[in-house]
């Protein structure tokens, strides 16, 4: 079966991208917490760095068949930054309104990789 590079395919690819940093980020933190040390805020702080040096391969050869390049780090790594603090306030303007905290992951979900997946198709890999 071809590998479709259009748009639909590579926000496919995007999407299954996601799902396997998130994995990556899961077992780095729980090995962290269960291996090394109980301290889950620096667990998940190094499996963030991880999942997102993760995340920077995978999507860049394989959700956007791009070469690996410094530019395109430099531009992936800002991304995931603007998508972090997206995150971060939808999360506590959802607190802030007193609202159940799934609702702000819900959010969270449904936009943040939406608004990151566009970013990245329009800059940091055009």
């Amino acid at each position: 079966m071809a590998q479709s590079r259009g748009p639909i395919g590579r926000a496919q690819r995007f999407a299954v991208s996601g799902v396997m940093a998130t994995g990556v980020h899961a077992l780095v933190a729980a090995s962290f917490v269960n291996l090394v040390a109980p301290i889950p805020t620096l667990a998940n702080g190094i499996a963030f760095a991880v999942a997102t040096a993760f995340s920077y391969v995978i999507n860049t050869l394989w959700s956007f068949g791009n070469p690996l390049h410094g530019r395109s780090l430099l531009r992936f790594v800002l991304v995931a930054s603007i998508g972090c603090v997206l995150a971060v306030g939808i999360s506590g303007i959802a607190e802030s309104y007193g609202l159940n905290y799934v609702l702000g992951i819900v959010v969270v979900a449904s936009t943040v990789p939406l608004i990151t997946f566009t970013l990245h198709s329009l800059w940091t890999y055009r």
